[in-house]
């Protein structure tokens, strides 16, 4: 491909609205253009990247027993009302009405036209199990598009879906595809780990995700530094160790003027944080839900939405809270009637703990449970921190930063059961089919590539996913020789089979230098007067500071040899 009929223009300067390094650099180097809040146009370049990374999704996908097929974008919504997934998606399911008025969605995924697919293919053990795959494009209504593609309201995912009889069957699925997930990972460049996950709205009961630890990402990862369990912050937990023993101690009531969050509380009192027991206030489908928590602790929503099983979970306003009875500053648990406690278990840490009375400047002292109050449930729902205690080893659990690059599921039969996937085994009997899925983002995949492979000069493309592996540069095009030595190497290089970027634009070799390297292209080769000089041509690999001169009559096979793995 010659530059100068690209369709691409590269930009000098850092474009205002990117917030990432991958944002930056791939509207920089004419790879992206936004057209409007979370939508992109892919230009030349990043579609050879795209298709790259499809063609090594396709290939373990279909190693691993994977059939394609393409779901249709449109879905009835319906099918979402069905499984009750319209709720879980909430705001972020787009959906319009036909010239009927019938209601559809866009697929933000396509779990519910999968699972009718396969109720009308499925009808007995023989059937299974079955891999089924597809590359489609997905939409989801975020309400904070960000990153440029790492998190993008239009994009396309690849999505696979696993279906079998039992339990066994999809734990041998389930493994299968994290073995060609660490696979893809591994040829596109990526130092991928398998993390713990929650489920979300996706739904099912156990879920990881594929993390690339990067201080631009988006997601918090909870690990221990000894036995290096590692969590998504949704999903962390920690050791809640015991933080005082005795006698549960008669209840005390105590003034505390002009005193109402713990801090205040602790200090004026002279217990610790941990010597409380704090009040949150949430909305949970329209009910307020009164939590109790230790004070040194801090609420995990997603935790706590999953107790309640909430789909519309946010903190309660101050009206709300009053409106209830509740009084703010001095709220209690204790003799509390009519509303819904949900206690983290950090509530049975210690004895003899300090909270609200429930009237205005005072608080208890020594409120013990369950002697003092009782609560609806009591589970984890504490937010997992860098610092708190491994409750697997006993190690000291640490924070990173980190991108997603793929999720998988194990759905079980909650979707099958609602949309009449069941088969018959041998003996005649019906049971729905056992689900997992599996998905990978292929932009945000893209994305995390550039993350992890750039420097201050631009792009370092992993050869596996490069848009072009050889950046033929000329110089002084207008000196005799060049030009002619250029182009005939140009197609010396296109006749080996190799990908060739052949920047024969009339530039300095400034620019020349700093677009190769912005556009991250594996190896550059240099035709100049001085190279020709020695009838030979200068090699740089995009990562490396130092060249090498090759002859020029055997630039072609040795260029050809740098891309082909030795026998």
């Amino acid at each position: 491909m010659r530059l100068s009929r690209l369709f691409a223009r590269t930009q000098r300067e850092v474009p205002s609205e990117a917030d990432t390094a991958s944002h930056q650099l791939l509207l920089r180097a004419g790879m992206l253009r936004q057209l409007t809040a979370g939508v992109y146009c892919y230009l030349p370049l990043a579609w050879r990247v795209l298709r790259k990374i499809e063609d090594i999704i396709r290939d373990e996908m279909n190693k691993a027993g994977g059939q394609e097929l393409s779901l249709p974008v449109l879905q009835p919504i319906e099918l979402w009302r069905k499984t009750g997934r319209d709720a879980s998606f909430g705001k972020s399911l787009f959906t319009l009405c036909d010239r009927k008025e019938r209601q559809l969605a866009l697929g933000p995924t396509h779990e519910e036209v999968i699972t009718q697919l396969a109720s009308q293919h499925v009808q007995s053990y023989r059937d299974l199990p079955l891999l089924l795959y597809q590359i489609q494009t997905k939409f989801r209504d975020e309400p904070r598009p960000r990153g440029g593609l790492i998190r993008a309201r239009e994009f396309a995912m690849k999505d696979l879906y696993s279906f079998d009889a039992d339990e066994e069957g999809l734990g041998q699925s389930y493994q299968k595809m994290l073995e060609a997930y660490g696979n893809i990972y591994k040829r596109c460049g990526l130092p991928a780990i398998l993390i713990e996950a929650d489920s979300g709205a996706i739904g099912g009961k156990d879920s990881h995700e594929f993390m690339v630890v990067c201080e631009t990402g988006e997601d918090e990862v909870i690990y221990c530094d000894s036995c290096h369990r590692a969590s998504n912050a949704e999903k962390a937990t920690s050791a809640k160790e015991r933080i005082s023993s005795g006698k549960a101690l008669p209840v005390e009531e105590v003034a505390t003027p002009g005193y109402y969050s713990i801090e205040e509380v602790s200090d004026f009192l002279k217990v610790p944080r941990h010597g409380t027991l704090k009040a949150v206030f949430y909305m949970a489908d329209k009910e307020l839900v009164f939590v109790v928590i230790r004070g040194d602790l801090e609420v995990n929503e997603v935790k706590l939405a999953n107790s309640l099983h909430s789909t519309g979970l946010r903190l309660a306003t101050e009206e709300e809270a009053k409106a209830a009875g509740i009084v703010t500053g001095s709220a209690s648990p204790v003799g509390l009637k009519g509303i819904k406690i949900i206690a983290d278990d950090s509530i049975k840490t210690g004895v003899n703990f300090v909270a609200g009375a429930n009237k205005p400047d005072t608080h208890l002292k020594n409120v013990n449970y369950p002697r003092d109050f009782k609560a609806d449930t009591v589970a984890d729902i504490a937010l997992a921190r860098a610092g708190d205690t491994c409750p697997g080893c006993g190690g000291k659990l640490l924070s990173a930063q980190g991108i997603e690059v793929g999720h998988v599921f194990k759905l079980g039969a909650f979707l099958s059961s609602k949309l009449d996937a069941f088969f018959t085994d041998a003996g005649g009997a019906r049971h729905p089919v056992v689900m997992g899925c599996y998905g990978i983002g292929i932009g945000r995949l893209m994305a995390a590539i550039v993350e992890l492979n750039h420097d201050n000069k631009g792009i370092i493309w992993p050869t596996s996913v490069a848009p072009y592996l050889v950046y033929l540069c000329p110089l002084y095009p207008e000196t005799p020789g060049v030009m002619a030595a250029a182009e005939s190497l140009y197609t010396e290089l296109e006749a080996l089979g190799l990908e060739v970027l052949f920047d024969d634009r009339v530039e300095s070799p400034g620019v020349k230098f700093n677009d190769a390297d912005l556009l991250g292209i594996p190896l550059r080769v240099t035709i100049s007067p001085r190279t020709l000089e020695k009838e030979s041509v200068e090699l740089k690999r995009r990562p490396e500071k130092k060249t090498e001169l090759v002859p020029l009559d055997k630039a072609a096979s040795k260029i050809k040899g740098i891309f082909t793995p030795s026998s």
